[in-house]
């Protein structure tokens, strides 16, 4: 799993590349913690080489929203293929992001 973060326009974006299962969380993580820090910028997750999300990959975006959202910031997801989009129905989580 490789994670990419890059400031644009004033935006947090991450770039997120790979397999977000249970045994890259951990790192995966660590290196997204700059998001929770972000003060009033909206948050953009680039999925567009995300291959895989589990449910702990899942908590890691849930947790990055819930930040983002006490900050005055919103979460924007791109990229994301057919079979991730029918995980974030599945969740029910399809819900609780913006899609671009």
């Amino acid at each position: 799993m490789k994670t990419t973060i890059q400031e644009q326009n004033g935006n947090m974006v991450a770039i997120l590349e790979g397999r977000l299962d249970t045994a890259a969380s951990p790192e995966t993580e660590r290196a997204l913690s700059p998001l929770l820090e972000s003060e009033g910028q909206d948050v953009i997750l680039d999925c567009t080489r995300l291959e895989y999300i589990s449910s702990s990959g899942l908590r890691i975006f849930l947790g990055i929203l819930k930040s983002a959202q006490a900050k005055g910031g919103r979460v924007y997801i791109t990229g994301i293929s057919d079979n991730i989009r029918a995980i974030f129905a599945m969740t029910g989580f399809i819900n609780l992001f913006q899609f671009k």
